[in-house]
């Protein structure tokens, strides 16, 4: 299915992704459903067609219409913040990622991981707040502005050379949020932008090809084949697939949907997640991140993912579990300690996702959630979502029931 996702460089990497979904960890036992490497290859997504390249993650010219009039002063503030945006011959001048690209590993070192990363860091905030710009002002000077920044790393084949080997994944992991990045930020000014149509070839032929590359490696025996780390490839590849009119891409993403609901535990649990000990709650969340953005991808070329059922399972009980679980580590049962690292909830980037979920289905316990991290912002995965998805009459500014210091308190279980 995936032939043309195919390259010289797998042939040195034997990997058997179905060998971890059935391995055993002190406090998980992945159920023996879940679907293998090889058989995800096999699925029949042939219906799955690009519908709209120019169809962006949002309906651009709708939410523009009602930025205008909104009186809503959560997106007001945003739209203050977006006006002023940065030189675009300053951007112009920033330098592009066109050699190999090394980094540390985040967990032995996380102040060097920081540091090499800030380039990449950097590209993607920029083309995030160029397009952010843009919807804030209907003004072409940013929409024009990022055509010509990609068009200079394009130009470069910057992001093509990265440093990838089994127990080096880091740069392999990095590119890839710098390739959905640029996808979705594109995607929102490409049909806005009259003219140009050299600039906008050269980046067309650079993403797809960044994207074909970066996906033929399928990942390894640690569960980055199947796991977040897929479900962050998937993202790209839907965006990407739909710039590009290539359904294989495409087909790609939607893969990923198909498996991870495929997967689901009972609860809801994504089992390759919650294998990941005292960040198990992490990580549960951390997956919706980028399954619910693929989703709404794929969604705006007319399928209806939201609804999507897999052996029975949708996306719903994956958020109810993330929640239940972040509200009570005990509901994680045997699956994983119940004294969970919960540094990750002082950051709103990593709840993004609810806005964009929220704008499908009614979840008056999430809806109370979310509010204390508005606006919700990701410089990779979207941008700024709750400028694109935020209902105006949902919230308004207010006095929070919980501070996000509150939230991400350690729960200590009470001892047996």
């Amino acid at each position: 299915m995936y032939s043309a996702l195919t390259s010289l460089r797998q042939a040195s990497l034997p990997w058997l992704c179905g060998a971890l979904l059935g391995a055993v960890s002190l406090y998980v036992s992945t159920p023996a459903q879940a679907l293998t490497y090889k058989e995800r290859q096999k699925l029949d997504l042939s219906s799955y067609t690009v519908t709209d390249t120019d169809a962006s993650y949002f309906d651009v010219n709708r939410r523009r219409a009602l930025l205008k009039t909104t009186d809503n002063p959560i997106l007001i503030n945003q739209m203050d913040q977006l006006r002023n945006g940065e030189s675009c011959r300053q951007l112009l001048a920033i330098p592009t990622l066109d050699e190999e690209i090394r980094l540390p590993g985040f967990y032995p070192s996380p102040d060097a991981w920081r540091l090499a990363s800030e380039p990449m860091f950097q590209f993607e905030g920029m083309v995030s707040d160029l397009a952010g710009s843009y919807m804030a002002t209907g003004d072409d000077y940013y929409s024009n502005c990022l055509v010509k920044v990609l068009d200079r790393w394009a130009k470069s084949d910057a992001l093509f050379d990265f440093h990838y080997s089994s127990d080096d994944r880091q740069a392999w992991y990095a590119t890839e949020s710098m390739l959905f990045a640029a996808a979705m930020a594109y995607s929102i000014v490409r049909p806005e932008v009259d003219g140009m149509e050299k600039e906008k070839s050269r980046i067309n032929a650079w993403l797809n090809r960044l994207a074909h590359n970066h996906s033929s490696i399928p990942g390894g025996l640690d569960g980055s084949c199947c796991n977040n780390h897929f479900y962050r490839r998937a993202v790209y590849a839907s965006m990407i697939g739909v710039l590009t009119e290539d359904d294989e891409l495409f087909r790609f993403g939607v893969s990923a949907l198909y498996s991870a609901l495929h997967d689901l535990t009972p609860e809801g649990g994504l089992p390759l997640e919650l294998e990941r000990g005292r960040r198990a709650t992490h990580y549960q969340n951390y997956a919706l991140l980028y399954l619910i953005t693929n989703m709404q991808i794929i969604f705006r070329q007319g399928y209806d993912t939201f609804s999507l059922e897999v052996n029975g399972n949708d996306i719903h009980p994956a958020v109810d579990y993330a929640m239940a679980i972040i509200e009570d580590p005990t509901k994680l049962g045997d699956y994983a300690p119940h004294e969970q690292y919960r540094g990750f909830m002082e950051d709103g980037q990593y709840f993004s996702w609810a806005d964009i979920y929220l704008s499908h289905h009614d979840d008056a316990a999430l809806e109370k959630f979310i509010r204390p991290y508005r606006p919700l912002e990701n410089r990779s995965a979207g941008g700024y979502i709750t400028l694109y998805f935020l209902d105006p009459e949902a919230q308004r500014l207010e006095i929070a029931d919980d501070t996000v210091e509150e939230k991400a308190e350690v729960i200590l279980p009470d001892a047996d």
